[in-house]
């Protein structure tokens, strides 16, 4: 039963980052952040059936974009909402969740790459303004931040990418 439990939390939170609809209301977007109020997740949880790894991508220089770009088409085929967890990667996999972490205030949030860039050298990846705003970057614009991929195994579900 525990076990189940930790599935459907883990689905909840891939459902909540994963898919959601454009809007131009800041209200009904979804914010996972973390911060120091809640309890570090640990670097690997397991039982029989679900396994979750966080895979170190090292630190990245991060920028983000929002106004320009709100509503309009990003490369997987989704309508750009600068107010959900998403981000932008040359070449990471359409659907990667990450977990990146603002290593200055500890303050982390959970995206999901849905979109391609950043198209300017020396950054490594694009925020959405929302992740930006809840790790604190967007007055800097650019800012180095820890990334670690998270790796979902043992869910049998064609809606999720299994590495």
């Amino acid at each position: 039963m525990k076990s189940l439990y930790k599935m459907i939390l883990v689905l909840s939170v891939i459902g909540l980052v994963g898919f959601t609809i454009a809007t131009t209301e800041r209200e009904s977007s979804i914010s996972l952040v973390l911060t120091e109020e809640f309890a570090p997740v640990p670097n690997r949880s397991s039982n029989n059936l679900l396994t979750i790894l966080y895979k170190d991508r090292g630190t990245m220089r991060a920028s983000w974009y929002g106004p320009r770009f709100h509503g309009r088409f990003t490369a997987n085929g989704e309508i750009y909402n600068q107010n959900a967890m998403t981000a932008a990667h040359k070449s990471m996999k359409f659907g990667t969740i990450l977990r990146i972490t603002n290593p200055r205030n500890n303050k982390s949030v959970i995206v999901r790459i849905n979109d391609r860039g950043p198209y300017i050298p020396g950054r490594q990846i694009d925020l959405s303004k929302a992740a930006a705003e809840e790790l604190d970057v967007i007055k800097n614009g650019v800012k180095k931040l820890k990334i670690e991929e998270i790796i979902i195994k043992g869910i049998d579900n064609p809606f999720i990418s299994l590495n």
